[in-house]
């Protein structure tokens, strides 16, 4: 019975972070707001205690932090933060696209133009968090074949910390991106050339959230002067 409890709470624990960390991951939480425990917990329908240990793993993930001993909030971003994630992102998925290449089959090329399309309908439905969802899927989808998950990991985690400007970067879509790179991404795979596929990322990268996230704060800083 004491077993059977303990998974239980375990998988409560787990529940709860995964879905906090979707949220941050997909900018369901703005930066600089405050998250408090009580009522992440009321949202959740949970006690405070797998609140708090999920909040305290995302500390840890760099992904939020403390405020007090009862409220944590995405960090806001500075410029120079946001060019050393923009070129960890090109970094590692740019690797991981080329490493995934050779084991992507044509079911998985399948399942990715089916997402390519769900984001272009997101997009029109104007519903930014779930293109912003399908988005991080598209890439994750690309690279997880042929993976053991430590670029994965490393990749989700620098996703954790730029989250909330995904949501800026689809906020002002048309402006930002007017090359479709995930059709560039799709056709380098069908070619089979990696130099492509990763031109397409590392442009997909920059165009978008690269290109809005460097607008939005360059304008943040002339604004505080």
């Amino acid at each position: 019975m004491a077993f059977e409890e303990g998974k239980a709470e375990k998988s409560l624990k787990q529940r709860v972070y995964r879905t906090l960390r979707s949220r941050v991951m997909s900018g369901a939480v703005a930066p600089g707001l405050p998250i408090t425990i009580n009522g992440v917990a009321e949202d959740l329908a949970v006690s405070a205690m797998p609140v708090r240990e999920a909040l305290h793993r995302l500390v840890a993930d760099g992904a939020l932090e403390y405020l007090d001993n009862r409220r944590v909030r995405v960090p806001e971003m500075t410029l120079s933060k946001f060019e050393e994630i923009i070129a960890a992102r090109i970094a590692l998925e740019t690797l991981a696209a080329t490493r995934a290449l050779p084991h992507i089959d044509a079911e998985r090329l399948e399942r990715l133009q089916v997402i390519d399309t769900a984001i272009d309908d997101a997009y029109a439905a104007n519903d930014l968090l779930r293109s912003t969802e399908l988005n991080f899927l598209f890439h994750r989808t690309l690279y997880e074949p042929g993976a053991s998950g430590v670029i994965l990991d490393l990749t989700e985690s620098v996703w954790l910390r730029l989250g909330p400007f995904m949501r800026l970067a689809t906020a002002k879509l048309e402006e930002s991106y007017r090359i479709d790179r995930h059709a560039e991404a799709l056709d380098a795979i069908r070619a089979r050339d990696p130099d492509a596929l990763s031109a397409a990322i590392e442009a997909d990268i920059q165009d978008g959230v690269g290109h809005l996230g460097r607008h939005f704060l360059s304008e943040a800083t002339v604004a505080a002067r």
